[in-house]
Protein backbone atom coordinates (compact mmCIF):
# COMPACT_ATOMS: atom_id res chain seq x y z
CA UNK A 1 0.00 0.00 0.00
CA UNK A 2 1.48 3.33 -1.06
CA UNK A 3 0.30 6.78 -2.10
CA UNK A 4 0.20 5.87 -5.78
CA UNK A 5 -2.14 2.98 -5.04
CA UNK A 6 -4.34 5.24 -2.90
CA UNK A 7 -4.70 7.68 -5.82
CA UNK A 8 -5.80 4.83 -8.06
CA UNK A 9 -8.27 3.63 -5.42
CA UNK A 10 -9.78 7.13 -5.46
CA UNK A 11 -10.25 6.83 -9.21
CA UNK A 12 -11.97 3.48 -8.73
CA UNK A 13 -14.76 4.98 -6.63
CA UNK A 14 -14.99 8.07 -8.85
CA UNK A 15 -15.61 5.97 -11.94
CA UNK A 16 -18.17 3.81 -10.13
CA UNK A 17 -20.01 6.91 -8.91
CA UNK A 18 -20.12 8.45 -12.39
CA UNK A 19 -21.44 5.25 -13.96
CA UNK A 20 -24.17 4.87 -11.38
CA UNK A 21 -25.09 8.56 -11.36
CA UNK A 22 -26.08 8.37 -15.02
CA UNK A 23 -29.15 6.46 -13.79
CA UNK A 24 -29.94 8.66 -10.79
CA UNK A 25 -33.67 9.25 -10.47
CA UNK A 26 -34.59 6.69 -13.12
CA UNK A 27 -36.05 4.16 -10.68
CA UNK A 28 -33.56 1.54 -11.85
CA UNK A 29 -31.72 0.47 -8.71
CA UNK A 30 -30.43 -2.85 -10.08
CA UNK A 31 -29.20 -1.25 -13.28
CA UNK A 32 -27.49 1.54 -11.34
CA UNK A 33 -25.75 -1.04 -9.17
CA UNK A 34 -24.67 -3.07 -12.20
CA UNK A 35 -23.23 0.02 -13.90
CA UNK A 36 -21.22 0.89 -10.79
CA UNK A 37 -19.97 -2.69 -10.45
CA UNK A 38 -18.76 -2.83 -14.04
CA UNK A 39 -17.02 0.54 -13.83
CA UNK A 40 -15.36 -0.32 -10.50
CA UNK A 41 -14.11 -3.67 -11.76
CA UNK A 42 -12.82 -2.18 -15.01
CA UNK A 43 -10.76 0.49 -13.20
CA UNK A 44 -9.45 -2.03 -10.67
CA UNK A 45 -8.21 -4.18 -13.54
CA UNK A 46 -5.81 -1.41 -14.57
CA UNK A 47 -4.07 -1.21 -11.19
CA UNK A 48 -0.70 -2.90 -10.70
CA UNK A 49 -1.69 -5.14 -7.77
CA UNK A 50 -2.75 -8.61 -6.75
CA UNK A 51 -6.20 -7.63 -5.55
CA UNK A 52 -8.85 -9.84 -4.00
CA UNK A 53 -12.49 -9.13 -3.17
CA UNK A 54 -13.25 -10.27 0.38
CA UNK A 55 -16.60 -8.46 0.62
CA UNK A 56 -18.45 -7.84 -2.60
CA UNK A 57 -21.64 -8.44 -4.53
CA UNK A 58 -22.10 -11.97 -3.18
CA UNK A 59 -20.89 -15.48 -3.87
CA UNK A 60 -19.61 -16.33 -7.35
CA UNK A 61 -22.83 -18.06 -8.41
CA UNK A 62 -24.80 -14.95 -7.38
CA UNK A 63 -22.58 -12.25 -8.88
CA UNK A 64 -20.77 -12.26 -12.25
CA UNK A 65 -18.41 -9.46 -11.16
CA UNK A 66 -16.81 -8.36 -7.88
CA UNK A 67 -17.87 -11.61 -6.28
CA UNK A 68 -16.30 -12.75 -3.02
CA UNK A 69 -12.93 -14.29 -3.78
CA UNK A 70 -12.57 -12.67 -7.21
CA UNK A 71 -9.06 -11.62 -8.14
CA UNK A 72 -8.72 -8.08 -9.48
CA UNK A 73 -5.83 -6.00 -10.75
CA UNK A 74 -2.95 -6.79 -13.08
CA UNK A 75 -1.81 -9.82 -11.10
CA UNK A 76 1.53 -8.26 -10.19
CA UNK A 77 2.40 -5.86 -7.39
CA UNK A 78 1.24 -5.65 -3.79
CA UNK A 79 -1.43 -7.93 -2.38
CA UNK A 80 -4.57 -5.94 -1.52
CA UNK A 81 -7.88 -7.06 -0.03
CA UNK A 82 -11.03 -5.08 -0.84
CA UNK A 83 -14.45 -4.68 0.72
CA UNK A 84 -16.61 -2.97 -1.90
CA UNK A 85 -20.08 -1.52 -2.20
CA UNK A 86 -20.13 0.00 -5.70
CA UNK A 87 -23.53 1.66 -5.18
CA UNK A 88 -24.25 2.01 -1.48
CA UNK A 89 -27.87 3.09 -1.25
CA UNK A 90 -29.27 1.74 -4.52
CA UNK A 91 -32.77 2.91 -3.58
CA UNK A 92 -31.40 6.37 -2.84
CA UNK A 93 -29.76 6.48 -6.26
CA UNK A 94 -32.85 5.17 -8.04
CA UNK A 95 -35.03 7.82 -6.40
CA UNK A 96 -32.46 10.65 -6.52
CA UNK A 97 -32.36 10.92 -2.74
CA UNK A 98 -29.48 12.02 -0.55
CA UNK A 99 -26.72 9.70 0.64
CA UNK A 100 -25.91 7.28 -2.18
CA UNK A 101 -22.20 6.74 -2.84
CA UNK A 102 -19.60 4.36 -4.27
CA UNK A 103 -17.42 3.06 -1.45
CA UNK A 104 -14.67 0.61 -0.66
CA UNK A 105 -12.17 -0.28 2.04
CA UNK A 106 -8.74 -1.68 1.28
CA UNK A 107 -5.86 -3.19 3.19
CA UNK A 108 -2.98 -5.54 2.64
CA UNK A 109 -3.84 -9.22 2.21
CA UNK A 110 -5.63 -10.51 5.30
CA UNK A 111 -6.28 -7.03 6.68
CA UNK A 112 -10.09 -7.01 6.42
CA UNK A 113 -12.64 -9.22 8.19
CA UNK A 114 -14.49 -11.43 5.72
CA UNK A 115 -17.93 -10.56 7.10
CA UNK A 116 -20.70 -13.01 6.26
CA UNK A 117 -23.80 -11.75 4.49
CA UNK A 118 -25.62 -11.32 7.79
CA UNK A 119 -26.90 -8.39 9.78
CA UNK A 120 -24.85 -6.53 12.36
CA UNK A 121 -25.66 -4.47 15.42
CA UNK A 122 -23.53 -1.35 15.13
CA UNK A 123 -22.34 1.49 17.31
CA UNK A 124 -20.40 4.38 15.80
CA UNK A 125 -19.27 7.44 17.75
CA UNK A 126 -16.68 10.28 17.63
CA UNK A 127 -13.03 9.87 18.70
CA UNK A 128 -13.71 11.57 22.05
CA UNK A 129 -16.06 8.71 23.00
CA UNK A 130 -13.82 5.89 21.77
CA UNK A 131 -13.65 3.07 24.29
CA UNK A 132 -16.14 4.81 26.57
CA UNK A 133 -19.43 4.07 24.86
CA UNK A 134 -20.07 0.36 24.49
CA UNK A 135 -22.41 -1.71 22.33
CA UNK A 136 -23.34 -3.84 25.36
CA UNK A 137 -24.64 -0.80 27.23
CA UNK A 138 -28.14 0.54 26.78
CA UNK A 139 -28.86 3.45 24.45
CA UNK A 140 -29.65 5.53 27.52
CA UNK A 141 -26.25 4.83 29.08
CA UNK A 142 -24.37 5.49 25.85
CA UNK A 143 -26.17 8.77 25.24
CA UNK A 144 -25.25 9.96 28.74
CA UNK A 145 -21.60 8.98 28.16
CA UNK A 146 -21.61 10.63 24.73
CA UNK A 147 -22.98 13.86 26.18
CA UNK A 148 -20.23 13.94 28.79
CA UNK A 149 -17.44 13.08 26.34
CA UNK A 150 -18.48 15.69 23.79
CA UNK A 151 -19.56 18.38 26.23
CA UNK A 152 -22.90 18.60 24.43
CA UNK A 153 -26.31 18.58 26.10
CA UNK A 154 -28.28 15.38 25.58
CA UNK A 155 -31.02 17.41 23.92
CA UNK A 156 -28.55 18.54 21.25
CA UNK A 157 -27.28 15.06 20.38
CA UNK A 158 -28.38 13.56 17.05
CA UNK A 159 -28.53 9.76 16.88
CA UNK A 160 -28.88 8.17 13.43
CA UNK A 161 -30.96 5.00 13.23
CA UNK A 162 -32.10 3.03 10.20
CA UNK A 163 -35.86 3.45 9.74
CA UNK A 164 -36.84 -0.18 10.29
CA UNK A 165 -39.53 -1.95 12.32
CA UNK A 166 -36.83 -3.67 14.39
CA UNK A 167 -35.75 -0.28 15.76
CA UNK A 168 -39.12 0.78 17.14
CA UNK A 169 -38.08 0.23 20.77
CA UNK A 170 -34.60 1.69 20.23
CA UNK A 171 -36.01 4.88 18.75
CA UNK A 172 -38.50 5.20 21.60
CA UNK A 173 -35.69 4.78 24.18
CA UNK A 174 -33.48 7.39 22.48
CA UNK A 175 -36.30 9.90 22.46
CA UNK A 176 -37.04 9.20 26.11
CA UNK A 177 -33.52 10.43 26.96
CA UNK A 178 -34.26 13.74 25.24
CA UNK A 179 -31.82 13.13 22.38
CA UNK A 180 -32.87 13.59 18.79
CA UNK A 181 -33.36 10.75 16.30
CA UNK A 182 -32.49 11.07 12.64
CA UNK A 183 -34.07 8.12 10.81
CA UNK A 184 -32.50 7.11 7.49
CA UNK A 185 -34.01 4.80 4.89
CA UNK A 186 -30.70 3.43 3.56
CA UNK A 187 -26.98 4.10 3.52
CA UNK A 188 -25.65 3.74 7.06
CA UNK A 189 -21.98 3.81 5.96
CA UNK A 190 -21.99 7.56 5.37
CA UNK A 191 -23.89 8.13 8.62
CA UNK A 192 -21.33 6.07 10.56
CA UNK A 193 -18.37 7.91 9.05
CA UNK A 194 -20.00 11.29 9.71
CA UNK A 195 -19.74 10.48 13.43
CA UNK A 196 -15.96 10.67 13.05
CA UNK A 197 -16.05 14.34 12.04
CA UNK A 198 -17.09 17.28 14.18
CA UNK A 199 -19.57 19.67 12.64
CA UNK A 200 -21.61 17.16 10.65
CA UNK A 201 -24.53 17.32 13.06
CA UNK A 202 -24.33 13.54 13.48
CA UNK A 203 -23.07 12.29 16.84
CA UNK A 204 -23.79 8.56 16.91
CA UNK A 205 -25.07 5.66 14.83
CA UNK A 206 -27.03 2.94 16.60
CA UNK A 207 -28.96 -0.10 15.45
CA UNK A 208 -28.81 -3.00 13.04
CA UNK A 209 -27.65 -2.88 9.42
CA UNK A 210 -25.79 -5.07 6.96
CA UNK A 211 -22.60 -6.70 8.25
CA UNK A 212 -20.44 -6.18 5.11
CA UNK A 213 -21.07 -2.43 5.26
CA UNK A 214 -20.04 -2.60 8.90
CA UNK A 215 -16.53 -3.58 7.84
CA UNK A 216 -16.28 -0.60 5.48
CA UNK A 217 -17.50 1.73 8.23
CA UNK A 218 -15.03 0.21 10.70
CA UNK A 219 -12.12 0.79 8.30
CA UNK A 220 -12.98 4.47 7.96
CA UNK A 221 -13.54 5.03 11.68
CA UNK A 222 -10.37 3.18 12.61
CA UNK A 223 -8.43 5.52 10.32
CA UNK A 224 -10.20 8.53 11.88
CA UNK A 225 -9.61 7.33 15.43
CA UNK A 226 -13.34 7.07 15.99
CA UNK A 227 -15.36 4.41 17.78
CA UNK A 228 -16.94 1.48 15.98
CA UNK A 229 -18.20 -1.83 17.30
CA UNK A 230 -20.16 -4.53 15.54
CA UNK A 231 -21.92 -7.69 16.67
CA UNK A 232 -23.42 -10.20 14.24
CA UNK A 233 -27.19 -10.70 14.32
CA UNK A 234 -28.36 -14.21 13.48
CA UNK A 235 -31.87 -14.39 14.93
CA UNK A 236 -34.59 -13.65 12.30
CA UNK A 237 -36.86 -12.44 15.12
CA UNK A 238 -34.30 -9.70 15.87
CA UNK A 239 -33.46 -8.80 12.25
CA UNK A 240 -37.14 -8.57 11.29
CA UNK A 241 -36.46 -8.54 7.56
CA UNK A 242 -38.27 -10.10 4.60
CA UNK A 243 -34.99 -11.52 3.29
CA UNK A 244 -34.86 -13.85 6.28
CA UNK A 245 -38.43 -15.08 6.12
CA UNK A 246 -38.31 -18.86 6.36
CA UNK A 247 -34.87 -18.90 7.99
CA UNK A 248 -34.31 -20.03 11.57
CA UNK A 249 -32.00 -18.98 14.37
CA UNK A 250 -30.53 -22.49 14.51
CA UNK A 251 -29.98 -22.57 10.75
CA UNK A 252 -28.18 -19.23 10.80
CA UNK A 253 -25.98 -20.38 13.67
CA UNK A 254 -25.06 -23.45 11.63
CA UNK A 255 -24.18 -21.23 8.66
CA UNK A 256 -21.89 -19.13 10.85
CA UNK A 257 -20.19 -22.25 12.20
CA UNK A 258 -19.55 -23.42 8.62
CA UNK A 259 -17.89 -20.06 7.95
CA UNK A 260 -15.53 -20.61 10.86
CA UNK A 261 -17.20 -18.20 13.29
CA UNK A 262 -17.07 -20.07 16.59
CA UNK A 263 -18.35 -17.22 18.77
CA UNK A 264 -21.44 -15.75 17.06
CA UNK A 265 -22.00 -13.27 19.90
CA UNK A 266 -18.51 -11.76 19.77
CA UNK A 267 -18.31 -7.97 19.77
CA UNK A 268 -15.86 -6.85 17.10
CA UNK A 269 -13.85 -3.67 17.55
CA UNK A 270 -12.85 -1.48 14.60
CA UNK A 271 -9.27 -2.78 14.68
CA UNK A 272 -10.56 -6.35 14.43
CA UNK A 273 -12.85 -5.70 11.48
CA UNK A 274 -10.10 -3.69 9.76
CA UNK A 275 -6.93 -5.17 11.26
CA UNK A 276 -4.37 -4.42 8.55
CA UNK A 277 -1.27 -2.35 9.17
CA UNK A 278 -2.44 0.09 6.49
CA UNK A 279 -6.16 0.65 5.95
CA UNK A 280 -7.79 2.91 3.38
CA UNK A 281 -11.40 4.02 2.95
CA UNK A 282 -12.54 5.69 -0.26
CA UNK A 283 -15.98 7.02 -1.10
CA UNK A 284 -17.35 9.15 -3.91
CA UNK A 285 -20.81 10.69 -3.84
CA UNK A 286 -23.42 9.52 -6.32
CA UNK A 287 -26.03 11.85 -4.85
CA UNK A 288 -25.42 14.70 -2.40
CA UNK A 289 -24.90 13.56 1.18
CA UNK A 290 -23.65 14.36 4.66
CA UNK A 291 -19.97 14.31 3.75
CA UNK A 292 -19.71 15.28 0.10
CA UNK A 293 -21.69 16.18 -3.00
CA UNK A 294 -22.94 13.91 -5.72
CA UNK A 295 -21.89 13.65 -9.35
CA UNK A 296 -22.63 16.75 -11.42
CA UNK A 297 -22.89 16.47 -15.20
CA UNK A 298 -22.00 19.62 -17.13
CA UNK A 299 -21.57 20.35 -20.83
CA UNK A 300 -17.80 20.02 -20.93
CA UNK A 301 -17.03 18.07 -17.77
CA UNK A 302 -18.23 15.77 -15.02
CA UNK A 303 -17.59 16.72 -11.40
CA UNK A 304 -17.12 14.30 -8.54
CA UNK A 305 -16.78 14.84 -4.80
CA UNK A 306 -14.92 12.24 -2.79
CA UNK A 307 -13.24 11.36 0.50
CA UNK A 308 -10.19 9.19 1.11
CA UNK A 309 -9.17 8.30 4.67
CA UNK A 310 -5.87 6.51 5.21
CA UNK A 311 -3.81 5.22 8.10
CA UNK A 312 -0.75 5.37 5.83
CA UNK A 313 -0.32 9.08 6.49
CA UNK A 314 -3.15 9.66 8.99
CA UNK A 315 -5.10 11.82 6.59
CA UNK A 316 -8.65 12.47 5.45
CA UNK A 317 -8.66 14.07 2.00
CA UNK A 318 -11.78 15.65 0.55
CA UNK A 319 -11.32 15.79 -3.20
CA UNK A 320 -13.32 17.62 -5.87
CA UNK A 321 -12.36 16.40 -9.32
CA UNK A 322 -13.20 17.85 -12.72
CA UNK A 323 -13.26 15.10 -15.36
CA UNK A 324 -12.76 17.00 -18.62
CA UNK A 325 -14.63 15.77 -21.70
CA UNK A 326 -12.84 15.49 -25.07
CA UNK A 327 -13.02 18.74 -26.99
CA UNK A 328 -14.06 20.76 -23.94
CA UNK A 329 -14.18 24.50 -24.60
CA UNK A 330 -15.56 25.99 -21.40
CA UNK A 331 -14.86 24.57 -17.94
CA UNK A 332 -16.34 26.56 -15.09
CA UNK A 333 -14.27 26.94 -11.94
CA UNK A 334 -17.36 26.18 -9.84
Amino acid sequence: MDRTLIQEILEVVEQAAIASAKLTGCGLKNEADAAAVEAMRDRMGKINMRGRIVIGEGERDEAPMLYIGEEVGSGTGPGVDFAVDPCEGTNLCANSQRGSMAVLAASETGGLFNAPDFYMKKLAAPPAAKGKVDINKSATENISILSECLGIAVSDLVIVVMDRARHKDLIAEIRTTGARVQPISDGDVQAAIACGFAGTGTHCLMGIGAAPEGVISAAALRALGGHFQGQLVYDPAVAQTKEWEGLTREGNLARLAEMGISDPDKVYEANELASGENVVFAGSGITDGLLFGGVKFERDCVRTSSLVISTLDNSARFTDTVHIKPGAQSIALR
